[in-house]
């Protein structure tokens, strides 16, 4: 590049000649309004205070590679904006988004800057389309320092975002994450529209999976799987929301299994957790847990049937005014009645969901739900006596995922259940008198998912 940039002849001729660049923003329609009111529902949880929030910079890879740019979920909340090194400044009801401008071909970073300009990563909006598809003040992101100086010394703003902000502001408070997370809990029409979009799409990623079980026996594996799911995440979305847990056999035991990388039997059960991200950066958070074959054997049926009963018991307990936490105590003393009912808990089943007892926890040590929206654990920044200690609302979404994890080399199980892991997770969103279950589509019951198994390997992916 040092060449090009002392060539005469290069650098006036590729300065001439260039049209208009298609710097038109393409946002899911109420994204204007939706980020509105919940920029008016913050100033008025926080008033008097200037707030500013960054939407972040892309990470390195590796050398002069980076991870795809993910906006900061709080800035995506209040702007809708997904702009790298975008900042937003919220002062009462006065807000002012702060955007990168677009190299213009006169300037050495139209050719120089492989990261940034049009040239190499193709058009980008600057402030004046931003403030128009947003309906929000606009102004150049080397304006921000001249705007943030001065009269108000007590910014709210969240650290470690954007170093660029962090060196402006000075300080950063805890607050203002707090805040936004426990606003974030209670979704609007449009949030529970987009989460009900991207379930939709995860409904059609799993189809896409059980239809190509007998490739990924015959040699795909595991890793077959996944790319298949992302696929169709990349395609009616950003992408998978998280990364995709594709477990088959004495994988489906491990929790967090994200290598991907094992064979797929027929005799397996298949344990698929993943969502879709859309476009506006709201998440699936979905597990079914399903025989490869489309048939299970005894001890399958007999893990999934607990795991079921356990499931069914707590999504009842979703509903307004119940305790966050009712439908965790519930699925867990279903599964531990079951797991006492085997012979596998040392103890009584009381004094096994007792605190200081635990026993039956050695089989799923994980928590069986959590808030679910723009992040797939959704709202984590809030107070323990608005989120498990809290109480269910109207329009709070959640996922029940409770399950049952038999690891291989675990003595304490016969032999029979070694090797077999069972989850089964569903989103729902509360309503005025219970919940919509969103990923309803999706059977759970044993018969019904085998049933859909066959029904899906006897047809190609669409």
């Amino acid at each position: 590049m040092a060449k090009l940039v002392d060539a005469e002849g290069f650098r006036a001729h590729i300065r001439e000649g260039w049209g208009p660049w298609d710097s038109s923003i393409d946002l899911p329609e109420g994204t204007a309004e939706a980020a509105g009111a919940h920029r008016a529902r913050l100033a008025a949880a926080l008033p008097g205070k200037r707030i500013a929030l960054a939407a972040g910079r892309a990470h390195v890879r590796s050398n002069d590679t980076f991870h795809e740019f993910r906006a900061d979920s709080d800035f995506v909340w209040l702007t809708g904006c997904q702009v790298e090194g975008a900042v937003l400044v919220l002062s009462g009801q006065d807000a002012t988004l702060f955007v990168p401008v677009p190299s213009e071909a006169h300037s050495v970073d139209f050719f120089g800057d492989a990261d940034r300009s049009p040239f190499w990563i193709g058009a980008a909006a600057g402030p004046r389309e931003w403030g128009e598809a947003l309906g929000i003040t606009a102004r150049p992101l080397e304006d921000l320092a001249h705007a943030l100086r001065g009269r108000h010394p007590g910014t709210l703003t969240a650290k470690g975002v954007d170093p660029v902000l962090d060196a402006l502001t000075g300080s950063h408070s805890d607050e203002l994450r707090t805040t936004l997370a426990e606003l974030r809990r209670v979704k609007d029409d449009w949030e529970v529209g987009q989460l009900r979009q991207a379930v939709d799409a995860s409904v059609k990623g799993f189809a896409d999976v059980a239809a190509e079980l007998g490739q990924a026996v015959r040699g795909g594996g595991e890793r077959w799987l996944q790319g298949t799911f992302d696929r169709r995440a990349r395609t009616e979305g950003k992408g998978p929301g998280y990364t995709s847990i594709v477990a088959a056999g004495p994988h489906a035991p491990v929790l967090h299994w994200t290598r991907c990388d094992g064979r797929v039997g027929e005799d397996d059960l298949l344990l698929l957790d993943a969502g879709v991200e859309v476009n506006s950066l709201y998440t699936a958070d979905v597990t079914r847990t399903f025989p490869v074959s489309g048939e299970f054997s005894a001890a399958q049926r007999q893990v999934y049937d607990l795991v079921h009963a356990s499931h069914v018991a707590a999504l009842a307990e979703v509903k307004p005014g119940n305790d966050y936490s009712a439908f965790h105590h519930t699925a867990m003393r279903v599964l531990a009645e079951g797991l006492h009912d085997w012979g596998l808990l040392p103890v009584g089943v009381d004094k096994a969901l007792d605190p200081a007892g635990q026993h039956h926890r050695r089989y799923i040590v994980c928590g069986t739900g959590h808030f679910l929206g723009l992040d797939v654990h959704d709202c984590a920044e809030a107070r323990p006596e608005a989120y498990q200690q809290g109480v269910l609302e109207r329009g709070m979404a959640l996922t029940v995922e409770p399950g049952l994890y038999f690891h291989p080399n675990d003595e304490t199980l016969p032999p029979e259940l070694r090797g077999i892991g069972v989850r089964i997770e569903d989103d729902l969103v509360v309503t005025s008198d219970g919940a919509d279950v969103l990923s309803d589509a999706l059977p759970i019951t044993a018969d019904d998912v085998a049933a859909w198994v066959r029904k899906q390997r006897s047809q190609p992916a669409s």
